[in-house]
């Protein structure tokens, strides 16, 4: 278990922006005439090195302050544009990375090419109600907290944003760990998207927290952390088998499918504990249809036997993959032992998936990938997505028409639940004389009513009638 110091040696250090003397001195002018003034200052309390810190808060103006490269808001939005990602880290401070910081702080997480209508309302707010809460910020002016309020008061025209400042030891593994702390709290503060947050817990993870460490910190439970932590090792995983010719899918392109994720988790775990290879079957069919934007209530028809009852009759030799033959075993990097690799079917439905995977890759990059690239790419998923909703469709249907043939079934079942409850709720009356013998006799009566037609119906329904439809109708018929 690493302390909280070996956690900060492990922080990204991004160095001071250019105006860091000048803020340093402001910062001190301002804090003196805060001690000097009269009244009670306002403060901020803020989580400093395991410690509670009560900091003063003092107008800095808006203009000098920086946005913070390492911020967990907008981590996975930064690869949106690989030119700017890339000038971004050679310097974060220069105006246009800092430009380029405001651009994804004011745009959809999903999305970063459209205006986020989340931040326009927290512009509103800023106009109409001002400065409810203050923000945070290093002597050097990087914000640590309110990037977001910032980027909205600057483009209101704002001259000043109110900030409490953190002491001058602070180094960027307290900028990170403080960051996280404040988002944490249970306020009203813009939560994290979700693939931000998934990157916060799995930051978390790489410093060598237990997962019900991280639980606690975020507010939730040890089994949500593992679903986390499930999810983001899939996630990077599809990243990295989207990639083909320089070009590959990033994280954030899959910050809408929260709940679809969630579901898959789900349902792997449960096949996962009866069978590895039907899981991991189920695993990548629905990767496929995520990945092809399918609706939740469509994903959730597909099971194991996806692939092989309904979507490989329907594959076209023009998208079907050409899967290399399944290895007998696969080594483990780094140990001298080898595993039992997936079998056929799992090697082709992953590479199925592979080759979508590598074909949205192409899509998403849009004018960064040749024309005919582009062209073909795009036919391809299309040609794929009809496919797959052909496939979901009757897989939908055989769903519905099993449920519909164990509907009065599991009626009859739940019915002879409730009978022997009421057993034992008559065994529990003769101790306390507490049975209302003429409003049960009533239902007696109607449950013999219900089981003559039951009886009827079902003889109707069944042409060779069984055991328990014999003696349905037998009773039925004594009790006439």
């Amino acid at each position: 278990m690493k302390t909280l110091l070996e956690e900060q040696d492990m922080s990204v250090d991004f160095g001071v922006p250019p105006l860091a003397h000048e803020n340093r001195a402001l910062v001190e002018q301002r804090l003196k005439e805060v001690h000097e003034g009269q009244g009670v200052p306002e403060t901020l309390t803020v989580e400093f090195r395991g410690q509670r810190r009560h900091i003063e808060v003092i107008d800095m103006p808006v203009s000098q302050l920086f946005y913070n490269p390492g911020t967990h808001r907008i981590r996975a939005q930064s690869s949106h544009d690989p030119e700017h990602e890339a000038a971004l880290k050679a310097d974060p401070y220069s105006e246009e990375s800092q430009d380029y910081l405001q651009s994804l702080l004011t745009s959809m997480p999903a999305d970063p090419t459209k205006r986020d209508p989340d931040f326009d309302a927290l512009k509103a707010s800023l106009r109409d109600h001002g400065q409810t809460e203050p923000g945070l910020i290093t002597r050097e002016g990087i914000l640590v907290n309110a990037n977001t309020r910032r980027a909205a008061l600057k483009e209101l025209g704002a001259l000043n944003i109110r900030v409490g400042v953190l002491p001058a030891s602070c180094t960027w593994a307290d900028i990170h760990a403080v960051e996280l702390s404040l988002q944490l709290r249970n306020d009203e503060r813009r939560p994290y998207s979700y693939i931000n947050h998934l990157l916060a817990v799995g930051e978390q993870l790489e410093f060598g927290r237990e997962l019900s460490e991280i639980a606690r910190s975020f507010h939730t439970t040890t089994p949500a952390v593992e679903r986390d932590v499930w999810i983001l090792g899939q996630l990077r995983d599809l990243v990295k088998r989207s990639e083909a010719g320089g070009l590959s899918l990033r994280l954030m392109d899959f910050e809408d499918a929260k709940e679809k994720l969630f579901e898959l988790y789900r349902a792997y775990s449960k096949e996962r504990a009866k069978n590895k290879e039907r899981a991991d079957l189920l695993k990548e069919a629905r990767l496929s249809a995520i990945v092809l934007d399918f609706a939740k209530t469509d994903v959730r028809y597909i099971g194991p036997d996806f692939q092989a009852r309904y979507l490989d009759q329907r594959l076209p030799e023009t998208v079907r993959p050409k899967a290399e033959a399944a290895p007998m075993a696969v080594a483990i990097p780094g140990l001298n032992r080898t595993v039992e690799a997936a079998g056929a079917p799992v090697a082709a439905a992953r590479a199925l998936t592979d080759s979508l995977l590598q074909a949205k890759a192409v899509q998403v990059a849009q004018s960064k990938a040749p024309a005919t690239q582009l062209a073909a790419a795009s036919a391809a998923l299309k040609e794929l997505e009809d496919v797959f909703n052909e496939a979901i469709e009757f897989a939908g249907k055989d769903f519905r028409l099993r449920k519909k043939r164990l509907a009065a079934p599991d009626r009859v079942t739940d019915a002879a639940k409730d009978l022997e409850q009421c057993i034992t709720d008559l065994v529990m009356s003769r101790g306390n004389g507490s049975l209302d013998e003429d409003a049960f006799d009533d239902a007696l009566l109607k449950l013999r009513e219900v089981m003559r037609k039951l009886g009827v119906e079902a003889g109707k329904s069944i042409a060779l009638p069984g055991e328990g439809l014999a003696w349905l109708r037998s009773a039925a018929a004594e009790g006439q």
